[in-house]
């Protein structure tokens, strides 16, 4: 049976991460074998590292499949009559899938080895974690194939447990007894890929396993999994055309509003990827929305977000360093930000050494700037995007007095002694947070000559240059504006600009005065 590249009966695989049941059944399949097969021809041990919908566990399986010799699944694909597909034993744990969570990561484990060992016809006799694994291998490698191990999220026991410290270090403790006898098994296996969201230390991987290669960040790597721009238009032309007649765009324009939404994922090179979870769930439905969010929310990261007040996660620099592994007790908020996917690489200097780190696309930034600011304000996730846009539409009208209303509102959930215990640090976590997120081209602390102006917000037909104070006045607010020039580099655009001075009271925790006045007729008085 030849299987087709394309398919006119629309079936995308979404939530099938088994390479046989995607093939056999008829759906769409992005051929990555060209690129499995230069990893396969130049290593032996490796790790990758991918955010969660990201195709890991589908590379995984096509890997299973094609060490296991099944030729008939790879037909029509580039790799057919490039491959021998000489059999291989083949151990692939999927660790989202061995119930640790019912029964413990241990016993999960038993139970897993065990299983393995009777699909192949026999019993394992050693006692401890460790050593049954290793009696597993050597049995099924003994013969003139060596064996493929698979091992596809390892790190979600210690994920899922990621704010329960005594849990994930207990199971961290198990991992490390598994994972310590492959540094001695190298003569039985052929080939070894693993693959998780973060990179652990003290789990014996990165420790004792020296030999293996880390290929997140490698060339090699690069697009093995999401999908590339020449790919998207070529697998999904036709549920891209029927989108863009449903929206009444032309092609260009419905090609940079998905680019817009769901582009930007970026490990090296300058190639950008696609969400493939995003961009299936968008073939399906034919509209536009935050599908990859929705698989799940990470409350321990907007928690520790909160906590640390880090709230502008825009244009941020980290060092090589920080994709480095780390302890479960050492967090870095940034490295987890990346490694989850919340944020991606955007530029690399190499004369520094240093990373410029961003979100990815629309989709992300949007529904973590709703997120945040609800963690911010302590109010439930659902309230805060309507008084978002509400702020959008009231500076689109010009009607400044429902903006200040709407401000007070955002900042009337927070329970007051909380306020008070970081005043300044609320005031512009939330002001930020509600800007950023209204849709609008918003500049925060925007450079002048002369300063920093704390909001630049541009509509269809006004640019407002807002200046806040805390406890202070909003004649002072609008005098820095006039001192400083802020409305100076946006003279000359067709757009009305107005000066806008805000002073907020922390005793009231609300708006104790405001005074707006355009731009030009603020010069004039200065």
């Amino acid at each position: 049976m030849l299987f087709p590249i394309f398919t006119t009966m629309k079936k995308y695989p979404i939530g099938i991460q088994d390479f046989r049941e995607l093939r056999k059944g008829g759906y769409l399949y992005v051929d990555k074998t060209k690129k499995i097969a230069k990893v396969i021809e130049s290593g032996k041990y490796y790790f990758l590292s991918r955010p969660r919908r990201f195709g890991k566990s589908l590379l995984i399986s096509t890997l299973k499949y094609l060490f296991q010799g099944e030729r008939e699944l790879f037909e029509g694909l580039w790799l057919e009559g490039k491959y021998d597909f000489q059999p291989h034993p083949v151990l692939h744990f999927s660790f989202s899938t061995l119930g640790y969570k019912d029964i413990g990561l241990e016993a999960g484990l038993y139970q897993a080895l065990d299983n393995k060992a009777a699909e192949a016809g026999f019993t394992l006799t050693q006692r401890g974690l460790g050593p049954r694994f290793q009696e597993l291998i050597q049995r099924l490698g003994k013969g003139e194939q060596k064996v493929v191990l698979l091992i596809d999220e390892y790190d979600k026991p210690l994920v899922d447990y990621i704010d329960t410290p005594d849990k994930a270090g207990e199971n961290r403790e198990i991992l490390k007894n598994l994972f310590s006898v492959l540094k001695d098994s190298d003569t039985f296996l052929r080939f070894f890929l693993i693959t998780g969201v973060s990179k652990f230390s003290k789990v014996s991987l990165f420790s004792d396993l020296n030999n293996l290669e880390d290929i997140t960040l490698a060339p090699a790597a690069a697009t093995l999994t999401g999908y590339t721009q020449a790919e998207l238009e070529l697998y999904f032309e036709e549920p891209l055309r029927e989108l863009a007649e449903a929206e009444r765009v032309d092609s260009n324009a419905l090609l940079e509003k998905v680019r817009l939404w769901y582009n930007g994922y970026q490990w090296h090179g300058p190639e950008r990827l696609y969400n493939p979870f995003s961009i299936l769930n968008l073939a399906k439905q034919q509209r536009f929305a935050n599908f990859w969010w929705e698989t799940g929310t990470p409350t321990f990261l907007i928690k520790k977000l909160r906590e640390g007040f880090h709230y502008n996660l825009n244009q941020l620099e980290a060092s090589n360093v920080m994709f480095e592994s780390f302890t479960l007790d050492n967090l870095n908020w940034l490295a987890l930000l990346f490694q989850t996917g919340y944020l991606t690489i955007q530029s690399y200097d190499p004369e520094d050494r240093l990373y410029t780190l961003d979100y990815p696309n629309l989709e992300v930034k949007d529904t973590m700037h709703q997120h945040l600011l609800a963690a911010f304000r302590e109010a439930p996730y659902t309230e805060s995007y309507p008084v978002l846009i509400q702020i959008k539409r009231a500076l689109e009208k010009g009607n400044l007095e429902r903006f200040i209303e709407l401000v007070d509102t955002l900042f009337s959930s927070i329970p007051y002694q909380i306020f008070l215990q970081q005043q300044e640090a609320f005031f512009h976590a939330i002001l930020h947070l509600s800007f950023s997120g209204i849709g609008l081209l918003v500049q925060s602390e925007v450079s002048t000559a002369k300063g920093r102006a704390d909001t630049v917000v541009h509509t269809k037909s006004r640019i407002y240059v807002m200046e806040f104070k805390l406890d202070g006045s909003a004649e002072s607010a609008l005098q820095q504006i006039r001192e400083k020039r802020y409305g100076n580099p946006f003279l000359g655009q067709e757009k009305e600009v107005v000066a806008l001075g805000v002073n907020f009271s922390s005793a009231e925790k609300a708006v104790a005065e405001w005074k707006a006045v355009p731009y030009g007729e603020l010069l004039v008085e200065g």
